[in-house]
């Protein structure tokens, strides 16, 4: 209706179905159609067609004086609803980095946003510093009401809570100049001889578990131990010294020198949303309509 009644001003303005559709860039067609449908809404005729133009009939004299107001009406209806939806947002805070990107829960958000309008995102970036990420951690609830990412330290209970969306797979990434870079998948075999770096900076039980069967089980391969956090700074040291990385799935395109290849190694880690301790009733909501969509998904 809104679209028929701008067409109808335009009409009115022009004097003719041709000027209209020039202003309005659309076909004088498309013009004609927008009136009879205008006149049949209103059940009456609103123009008199004629070979130089249009008149407007009694009735559309009348109408024409209402239409600018109608939609001018329309319009700051509009602007004073958007606003009062906007007033009456619940702001969701999403930390991102690229360890621990969001997209995860965008994409699940995506889905369903436009059933839940109330709900806005708001992206917040950290840096992936291994100094840093376990001030950042304890800052969930703070800073951020969520962050994506794997359950790698087994000391988080004490700082947040995690919410389990899946698991990923243990990979290795090596400089694309490695002898093993072409490979398509790795056998833990193939690093005899290697020296393999593990991160073993948040006491996870999953990577002690992964040492310990590659120190019993695997001899010939040299584990180097790293007293800290995965940041974008151990990937750098391993690009540059040749070492291979025990990495994730998730971090594949991390680093462009690195490739990242899927091991045989039969463990996961998993991943989720890192929520607070305390969560407010917002992001009590917003978890529940995301508990409600994996449940739809499992």
């Amino acid at each position: 209706m809104n679209e028929q009644l701008n067409t109808f001003i335009q009409v009115v303005q022009s004097g003719s179905f041709s000027k209209a559709a020039e202003k309005l860039f659309v076909s004088p067609t498309a013009v004609m159609k927008q009136m009879n449908l205008l006149e049949k809404h209103v059940a009456m005729p609103l123009l008199i067609r004629t070979n130089h133009g249009i008149e407007l009939t009694k009735a559309g004299k009348s109408f024409s004086k209402d239409a600018v107001f109608m939609v001018q009406y329309f319009q700051e209806a509009l602007l004073r609803m958007r606003q009062s939806a906007q007033s009456n947002q619940l702001v969701i805070r999403v930390g991102t980095s690229m360890l621990n990107p969001c997209k995860v829960l965008l994409d699940m958000w995506n889905e369903v946003s436009d059933q839940f309008p109330q709900f806005k995102i708001n992206i917040v970036h950290f840096e992936d510093d291994s100094h840093t990420l376990p001030t950042t951690y304890r800052t969930i609830g703070k800073h951020f009401d969520f962050i994506v990412g794997p359950t790698i330290t087994e000391n988080w209970k004490e700082y947040f809570r995690v919410f389990e969306l899946g698991s990923y797979r243990f990979c290795f990434a090596l400089s694309r100049n490695h002898r093993l870079a072409s490979k398509k998948t790795m056998s833990v075999k193939d690093l005899y001889g290697e020296q393999l770096a593990v991160v073993n900076g948040g006491g996870s039980d999953v990577i002690d578990e992964i040492r310990d069967f590659l120190i019993r089980n695997h001899p010939k391969i040299r584990i180097k131990d790293i007293p800290r956090l995965y940041d974008i700074d151990v990937f750098n040291r391993c690009e540059e010294s040749g070492v291979v990385l025990l990495t994730l799935d998730v971090w594949a395109d991390i680093h462009p020198s690195l490739v990242t290849i899927p091991s045989d190694l039969d463990f996961t880690i998993p991943y989720g949303l890192l929520y607070p301790l305390h969560p407010s009733e917002d992001v009590n909501q917003f978890l529940e309509i995301i508990k409600e969509m994996q449940s739809q998904h499992s």
